[in-house]
C-alpha cells in the first residue's frame, strides 16, 4: 500500500483543481482541494475495514481518493467516476492497481459498475455539489446510489450547503451529519445507511395502510 506522503496532491494537481473550478464551477464543490482533516473525517465515516467495493463520485483531482486508497483493504477495488476531462487526466496518473477511473455521469452507477465487472458497493462517497444542480438530477444520482448499494451499505456526501440533506431524506430516510470546520470552506459530512431508516413517503403509506386495516376491523 502506498505511503501516505506519496498520496499527497502535487502542486500541479492543485492548479488543475483551480482551473477545473474556474472552467466548470457548478461541477466542482470547492475552489481548493479537501484538507487532511476533512479527509480523515470522511475516512472514519466510511467504515472501510470491511469494504471490498468502494465508489467515489466526483473525485476531482483525487484528494479523497488518495485517502481512500491509503485506508482501503489490499483486496478492495476503488471506482472513481468523474466527468471533467482535466480531472480524469490527473486521476489516471495515480499508480494503484486497486483504482479504476471511469469517465461518465454519476447518475449511471449501475452501468459503470457493470462495465468494470464490479459487485454492489459497500460504500459510495460523493463530493458532487448537489446545491448547484437541478433537484431532478440530484434525486437521480441519489436513487442510482441507493439502488446499487449493498443492503447496509453507506452513502456519504461531503457538502458546503445542505440541499443534499432534503434529497437524501427523500431517498434514504433519516441520516446523520457532522461538520468539519478545519476545511476551507467548512464542510458538512452527511451519512446514510441503506435500510437503516424508512423514507418519509414509505412511512406515510405504511401509516395509511395500518389505519385502513384498523378501520376495516372496526
Amino acid at each position: 500500500m502506498p505511503a501516505l506522503r506519496r498520496l499527497r496532491p502535487q502542486p500541479d494537481d492543485r492548479l488543475a483543481f483551480l482551473q477545473g473550478f474556474l472552467k466548470r464551477p457548478k461541477e466542482v464543490g470547492s475552489i481548493i482541494p479537501s484538507s487532511r482533516f476533512l479527509e480523515r473525517r470522511i475516512i472514519r465515516s466510511a467504515e472501510l475495514a470491511g469494504a471490498k467495493t468502494i465508489v467515489e463520485l466526483g473525485p476531482g483531482t483525487g484528494g479523497i481518493t488518495r485517502a481512500l486508497l491509503h485506508a482501503a483493504r489490499p483486496d478492495a477495488r476503488v471506482l472513481v467516476i468523474e466527468i471533467n476531462p482535466r480531472f480524469i487526466a490527473v486521476l489516471e496518473r495515480m499508480r494503484d492497481s486497486r483504482l479504476i477511473v471511469h469517465t461518465g455521469s454519476a447518475a449511471n452507477l449501475a452501468e459503470a459498475l457493470a462495465a468494470n465487472g464490479l459487485e454492489a458497493p459497500d460504500v459510495i462517497l460523493s463530493g458532487i455539489p448537489f446545491s448547484t444542480m437541478q433537484r431532478r438530477i440530484g434525486r437521480e444520482i441519489l436513487r442510482s446510489a441507493h439502488d446499487v448499494l449493498k443492503s447496509g451499505g453507506l452513502f456519504i456526501a461531503y457538502q458546503v450547503r445542505d440541499r443534499v440533506a432534503m434529497l437524501g431524506h427523500e431517498v434514504f430516510g433519516r441520516g446523520s451529519v457532522q461538520t468539519e470546520i478545519l476545511n476551507v470552506p467548512p464542510m458538512r459530512v452527511y451519512r446514510w445507511r441503506k435500510g437503516e431508516a424508512i423514507p418519509e413517503r414509505r412511512r406515510r403509506i405504511s401509516h395509511v395502510s395500518r389505519k385502513s386495516r384498523l378501520t376495516l376491523r372496526a
